[in-house]
């Protein structure tokens, strides 16, 4: 997003300030002004979203939540009276969100026609994944737009540096101000630090473990890169990504690459639509060229799920996950 440079007090100053400024211009406004509009507080609220303007005046009422980390952000800003649907889940929600998150329909367990969300009258459609918003599939941006509808796609598909842990507070912050509750992020915020920080103290000083992200895949394997969150994630837990020289979120290498960087400790990532976890430990075990890698010959494994690893709420908290599987005994 077209902040991201800007601290996150600095934000919040700059937000409270563009607030006080459109209330004050309301106050001044003349008879003809829009008596509805005056009585929104803080909007329009506009972001430049992956190279896309988003405006909105008032607060989403029908949004849709298309893939999990959208829905889960917005269900953690206690917004779920405003989703009208989710899609496309990767793992089964938060305990702390379920109830919640099991209480909106489910649109399509898979990816959702264009027609089929048009369908639910939404106002705003979150995508966590870039296709999300698939124009091969009639789901651009602009197929939104002129149906009147607001997109918005996790800036993690946009992202020209990357992911860090600050993008995530930033994202939270975000929509919560698009929602008009920008209040309700400073408490998550805090409690996110407050997790990271923690975890943090406990791997200081670890010698990193060389970690190779194991998605999927079979006559390649397709790893995390070192543009996504994962990547953070990894080193905050006491881990270094061998794969964090490649420009990509996600991205396929071949196995002798894996073989050459010889990792101490593999990490699968666990969703839907892949085998478990087991089958993904016993594929890799049967795979002769890996046989003298460590991470193999030691039969060490760390699992997050896929939903630990993108931009959303569960990141922050995946540091002390990972970290505990990966140097127990600085977590007893």
């Amino acid at each position: 997003m077209a902040v991201s440079v800007v601290s996150l007090s600095a934000r919040r100053a700059l937000a409270a300030a563009a607030t006080l400024s459109l209330l004050l211009g309301g106050c001044s406004a003349g008879p003809s002004a829009d008596p509805v509009a005056e009585s929104i507080a803080g909007y329009p609220v506009s972001v430049d979203n992956c190279g896309v303007a988003v405006t909105l005046d008032q607060p989403p009422t029908r949004a849709v939540g298309y893939f999990q980390q959208s829905a889960e952000l917005m269900l953690a800003l206690g917004l779920q009276d405003s989703v009208v649907a989710t899609v496309y889940p990767d793992n089964p929600p938060l305990p702390r969100y379920a109830e919640a998150y099991r209480a909106i329909p489910e649109l399509s367990a898979k990816d959702a026609s264009f027609e089929q969300i048009v369908a639910l009258a939404p106002d705003f459609v979150y995508g966590g994944y870039s296709s999300a918003f698939d124009e091969s599939a009639g789901r651009s941006r602009k197929a939104f737009e002129s149906a009147g509808i607001t997109s918005y796609l996790n800036p993690e598909y946009c992202a020209t540096a990357p992911i860090v842990m600050d993008d995530v507070y930033e994202e939270v912050q975000t929509v919560a101000t698009l929602f008009g509750v920008p209040e309700r992020a400073d408490e998550l915020i805090t409690d996110m630090q407050a997790s990271v920080s923690a975890a943090g103290d406990r791997t200081a000083g670890v010698t990193p473990l060389r970690a190779f992200v194991y998605d999927s895949g079979e006559d390649t394997a397709f790893t995390a890169g070192g543009q996504g969150i994962g990547n953070q994630i990894m080193e905050l837990a006491g881990a270094r990504n061998i794969f964090s020289d490649v420009p990509e979120t996600f991205a396929d290498v071949s196995w002798e690459q894996v073989v050459e960087r010889a990792p101490d400790v593999i990490v699968i990532y666990d969703y839907f639509g892949t085998p478990s976890v087991e089958e993904k430990k016993a594929f890799l075990r049967s795979r002769p060229e890996l046989a003298d890698v460590p991470a193999i010959r030691d039969d060490r494994f760390a699992v997050l799920t896929l939903q630990d690893a993108v931009l959303g709420v569960r990141a922050p908290y995946a540091v002390e996950s990972l970290g505990a599987q990966l140097h127990p005994d600085r977590f007893r």
